[in-house]
């Protein structure tokens, strides 16, 4: 039964890769085409708070910036700053 005035809504495949002994994988050709990855490119991975990681083509910039940026992320993180700010 078909409900008038929705829209179904299209589900994208997934993809998998198996993980040899020394733990590395082939990037599934989709996901090649997609990020228009070749041999050489560097690719990101994410971790996400809801448990989920973003992979994404990245490059020398994006590298460049995360690290500057991982430097300055530790700054609150002393036992002195958690007790303070733990009943916000």
């Amino acid at each position: 039964m078909a409900i008038k005035g929705r829209k179904r809504r299209r589900v994208r495949p997934g993809y998998t890769a198996r993980l040899t002994s020394k733990h590395q994988a082939t990037v599934p050709r989709e996901i090649r085409k997609h990020l228009h990855l070749e041999s050489g490119d560097e690719i990101l991975y994410e971790l996400l708070p809801d448990n989920t990681v973003l992979v994404r083509k990245t490059s020398p910039l994006d590298l460049d910036y995360l690290q500057a940026l991982n430097s300055t992320m530790n700054e609150w993180e002393s036992e002195e700053d958690e007790q303070a700010y733990k009943n916000l």
